[in-house]
């Protein structure tokens, strides 16, 4: 299922860019904003959707009962997001981008008895503040198209409230970005649809339970990982 979600992105990132591209030779007409790629520097902002997902790693622990519980995340659930731009121009190619912003979703974690095939379930809220530096290299432009290619790096801020649940993430991250998208060229202003993969490199897991301690029926869920690191897929639609 998660795998059929990537390729529905990328497939629609790729149709609108192809179907724009073929509209431009079949169409004469104005160039828009000729000289908006020449500013110095530029602001803008953006809306968009992401999926979080978790790579958890489990250890095969087995409680003194016998139990030996596996977690993972079975589908991804969307969320929300909300960034500003500053983009500074660094050549005729390449732009630099910082966009912070705010990230609104959640993970939900099912939890499996590899004996019984009970499954418990946890639904992880996430409140994201981010601040994402990329790289940017555009291809020559076209009429009022310029395809582009986008890297970087992503600091992460959770400011959401914690709870005394199996498990718990730990508050901060980083991620490695990699993307692409699509600058139409519109009267006003620039659209930039944005498909971006991001890779946490953090083990998230909070192994300080001390809200635990009078639980070992809740320890064991946090005793049966040895790791965890987050994964983002982000669509974001660039006004500049």
């Amino acid at each position: 299922m998660k795998k059929l979600f990537v390729k529905h992105i990328i497939l629609f990132l790729l149709l609108a860019i192809g179907t724009n591209v073929s509209a431009q030779r079949h169409k004469e007409g104005p160039i828009n904003r000729p000289y908006a790629d020449l500013k110095p520097i530029h602001f803008g902002f953006s809306v968009g959707l992401h999926m979080q997902d978790l790579n958890i790693s489990n250890n095969g622990y087995v409680t003194p009962e016998g139990e030996a519980w596996f977690a993972d995340v079975p589908a991804y659930s969307p969320g929300f997001c909300v960034n500003v731009l500053a983009d500074l121009r660094l050549s005729s190619y390449f732009n630099l981008r910082v966009s912070p912003g705010m990230y609104f979703g959640n993970k939900k974690v099912h939890y499996r008895n590899s004996i019984t095939g009970d499954i418990n379930k946890q639904d992880i809220k996430s409140n994201y503040v981010v601040i994402p530096i990329d790289i940017k290299y555009s291809a020559l432009r076209y009429k009022n198209i310029r395809p582009y290619f986008v890297g970087g790096v992503m600091g992460i801020l959770d400011v959401s409230k914690k709870r005394s649940e199996q498990i718990q993430l730990k508050n901060t991250d980083a991620m490695l970005t990699i993307g692409m998208g699509c600058d139409f060229y519109l009267p006003y202003f620039k659209f930039c649809p944005e498909v971006k993969f991001c890779f946490g490199l953090r083990n998230l897991l909070e192994t300080n339970r001390p809200d635990l301690q009078d639980n070992k029926d809740m320890q064991k869920y946090t005793q049966s990982i040895s790791q965890i690191k987050s994964n983002m897929i982000v669509l974001t639609f660039y006004f500049e």
